[in-house]
């Protein structure tokens, strides 16, 4: 590199959220970085930056996160702290990311992509289809939530937020028999909790499930060029097409929809799926195309699912 590189003296300032599995992300991304650029841990500070969607009054009431705002709940704050020179990078789960960068951000390092898979969590450590008829299920994903009731009408969905350790707490106290958690992060945490991973095609999960983003100040060459050394092709090529359907379909918080996208030499497949928020109906697309087009593939089937479902699709709010 031609530019200086941090050191102890002077370390590379790396924002995250506070969670264990944020500061897990955190870590993960200065040890890559360390080991790309022969540097020391102390050339690194890692700074806990709390968003609005961390205040622990919401997490505690279980306040669905449409009555709070929308995905820049756990990006906003942190967003500002980058813009503003308080940090270098900025290290996000790509699930929470909007898909509208704010002027003068960049969001084009990723690292290598986690399980993407939904599990399925009890105390018990029971199935899916085991639960009985008014079984009580906690989510605070409205994706999760809709695929649920789609496919189990009977049962009951009550909103359900935390970190893994909240969630868990909530179980044994008894607010729910069942809730989902991402693969991604309880193998991130190691975490030993029996679970039922949900293959995709029994529940499609979120879009960018499973990976980390790092995001700089577009101006910031000297962090590109060290962003360039960790970036993982693969997964960047895979959430271009997912975030792209997302992007047309006006993906947020508050519209349940699901999409994976696969590479198989130079072909990439993508999934997709929406559905009512009430889980009354589901549509779903499939289609595949060069790598390079990935983003167009995701434009393609969004508009697809757009004309199948006319207008007003996600306007029930049952």
């Amino acid at each position: 590199m031609t530019h200086p590189l941090p050191s102890p003296a002077s370390p590379l300032r790396i924002g995250t959220r506070g969670s264990p599995l944020a500061l897990a992300q955190a870590h993960e991304t200065r040890d890559r970085l360390g080991a790309a650029f022969g540097l020391p841990a102390e050339a690194f500070v890692i700074a806990v930056i709390k968003t609005t969607g961390d205040d622990r009054a919401m997490i505690e009431a279980d306040r669905p996160l449409k009555e709070i705002g929308n995905k820049g709940l756990f990006t906003r704050e942190i967003e500002e702290a980058l813009l503003a020179g308080a940090i270098d990078i900025a290290v996000h789960s790509m699930k929470d990311m909007p898909v509208d960068q704010p002027a003068g951000l960049a969001l084009d390092c990723n690292l290598p992509r986690e399980d993407v898979r939904d599990a399925f969590v009890t105390l018990a450590g029971t199935g899916f289809g085991d639960l009985a008829a008014g079984a009580v299920v906690g989510t605070s994903s409205l994706r999760r939530r809709a695929q649920l009731l789609f496919r189990r009408p009977e049962l009951n969905v009550v909103d359900f937020r935390g970190n893994v350790q909240t969630r868990m707490r909530k179980l044994a106290d008894g607010v729910a028999e069942a809730t989902f958690l991402a693969c991604a992060g309880l193998n991130r945490l190691g975490l030993d909790i029996a679970r039922i991973p949900l293959a995709p095609e029994e529940m499609l999960p979120a879009v960018a499930q499973g990976a980390i983003g790092i995001e700089r100040r577009a101006g910031d060459s000297r962090v590109a060029a060290m962003l360039e050394a960790i970036h993982d092709r693969e997964t960047g090529l895979r959430l271009d097409a997912e975030r792209a359907f997302l992007a047309a379909l006006d993906g947020s918080c508050e519209t349940p929809i699901a999409g994976l996208a696969l590479l198989s030499g130079g072909t990439i497949s993508l999934r997709g799926e929406i559905l009512r928020p009430d889980g009354s109906d589901c549509l779903a697309e499939a289609g595949e195309a060069p790598v390079e087009d990935g983003a167009a593939l995701g434009r393609e089937l969004a508009a697809r699912l757009l004309e199948r479902s006319g207008p007003g699709f996600f306007d029930f709010r049952g």
